[in-house]
């Protein structure tokens, strides 16, 4: 393991247990998915907004203490309101912080959270997360995290709250989101019991608990998507925006599929792994000396537990993307091996036809498709060559400074048309960026006609 590995698992681990510490002491949960404002001030010395943004509904829900109207003696007549309460911070050792949440009436309902630490925002990523756990103690105070986007904490974030890839910001309450999760799983549980004390839990496996195959799971999404709204295909010249419509396929309705089938899943391996398949009397005692016997076992199943969430996502957008692209009629080409032995996701129409030399070959062009990029779009910037190249994805993390990277190598970004005006993403201004709506109308239908020839 690498020093750099090692010292984000470290990171990791930390913060989940911070996390789990937050919602073990907590009441109710504020999270908040952080704008470009509620970082930048923590980034940039010429930024006027020192602290976070909390809208007048979370404002005034009853998890932060009311404002109180401050006394003024400077002649001035707009009003203040303000509270100050502490928070702390564990993760950069803050505590017992005064902060202060304070209204200006001249802005209307305009309230931010300020007195809090620059350094706990300074480094997060577009599309990060604030968590304030409101602790009831000796004093009631404010338990706070910051979780950046680019981590597995989020990860594990979203999954704690369910929380959908357009959440901007909710109050929770830990107590009845965990006893909705036991529910949910004692529900399953039953039917797991049932088929392990009658001795069919392996045919209750294979029948009830199979994760299908990337492309069939991807195909469910999209039939469920256009059951929803009434469509018989998902055409990107006739969707209002088409990129809006792959990013709920993927990255919402999708991914609450798979989540559904990867607990079913993993719930019975571990039953079978811990108790076997034949039913029998079995003592707490056993199933604990079972448990300990397994631990390596049981690792590795949680392990591929997560590698299968990170490995599934790139290839289903890319099933979402060839079906979007059949739908519409443009011609493509599915994992063409390059003369540079790179193998693009697409190329439209063919690479036969770009590489052909003929009047308006330089039209065609390669669209490689990743749903996070991270430092992966490097790897698509070999694929180039002379080609024109656009690289689409549903990320929301991607920091200016990338995006910047990618023009100066000619790769363009192609992206939902929700994120490209979004306050939460660094997408707007580059000209490299555009939506999946204007690739298809701009890039894609005025050569449509000579790809076809």
């Amino acid at each position: 393991m690498s020093a750099q590995t090692e010292f984000a698992l470290k990171q990791w681990e930390a913060d989940a247990d911070l996390l789990t510490r937050l919602l073990d002491r907590a009441d109710l949960v504020l999270v908040k998915k952080l704008s470009n404002n509620d970082r930048d001030w923590a980034r940039y010395s010429n930024k006027h907004q020192a602290g976070v943004y909390i809208p007048h509904e979370q404002r005034d829900s009853g998890f932060f203490p009311s404002l109180e109207l401050k006394e003024r003696n400077d002649g001035k007549t707009d009003e203040i309101w303000e509270r100050f309460f502490r928070t702390d911070w564990p993760q950069v050792g803050d505590l017992d912080r005064k902060t202060r949440l304070v209204n200006y009436k001249s802005k209307g309902q305009e309230t931010h959270m300020t007195g809090v630490p620059k350094e706990a925002f300074a480094d997060l990523l577009p599309a990060s997360f604030l968590i304030m756990g409101r602790v009831h103690d000796k004093e009631t105070f404010f338990e706070c995290l910051t979780i950046d986007s680019d981590s597995d904490v989020a990860d594990l974030l979203a999954d704690l709250f369910d929380l959908q890839a357009d959440f901007l910001i909710g109050i929770y309450e830990p107590a009845e989101r965990k006893k909705a999760e036991q529910e949910r799983i004692l529900d399953f549980a039953e039917q797991v019991i049932a088929a392990w004390m009658s001795g069919d839990i392996a045919a209750f496996a294979r029948d009830s608990a199979v994760m299908p195959v990337t492309a069939e799971l991807a195909r469910l999404a999209r039939n469920s998507f256009m059951q929803k709204y009434g469509l018989e295909k998902i055409n990107p010249f006739t969707l209002d925006a088409p990129g809006d419509a792959l990013r709920e396929i993927s990255r919402m309705i999708e991914w609450d599929l798979f989540r559904e089938y990867q607990r079913r899943e993993r719930s019975v391996e571990l039953v079978r792994l811990v108790l076997g398949d034949r039913p029998r009397e079995v003592s707490a005692s056993a199933v604990i000396r079972k448990l300990i016997d397994e631990l390596p076992a049981i690792d590795a199943l949680m392990l591929s537990a997560s590698q299968q969430r990170k490995s599934r996502a790139g290839y289903s957008y890319e099933h979402h993307i060839e079906a979007m692209l059949a739908d519409g009629d443009i011609l493509f080409e599915k994992q063409v091996i390059l003369a540079s032995k790179k193998r693009p996701d697409f190329i439209l129409p063919s690479l036969a036809f770009i590489d052909s030399g003929r009047p308006g070959s330089e039209t065609g062009l390669i669209l490689s498709a990743k749903t996070t990029l991270r430092e992966r779009w490097k790897q698509v910037e070999r694929e180039k060559g002379s080609r024109q190249l656009f690289l689409t994805t549903v990320d929301e993390n991607i920091a200016g400074s990338a995006i910047e990277d990618m023009a100066s190598f000619g790769v363009s970004l192609v992206i939902p048309e929700s994120l490209r005006k979004s306050k939460e993403t660094e997408y707007k201004g580059h000209k490299n960026v555009l939506s999946f709506r204007e690739f298809c109308t701009d890039i894609v239908r005025p050569h449509l006609a000579t790809w076809a020839d």
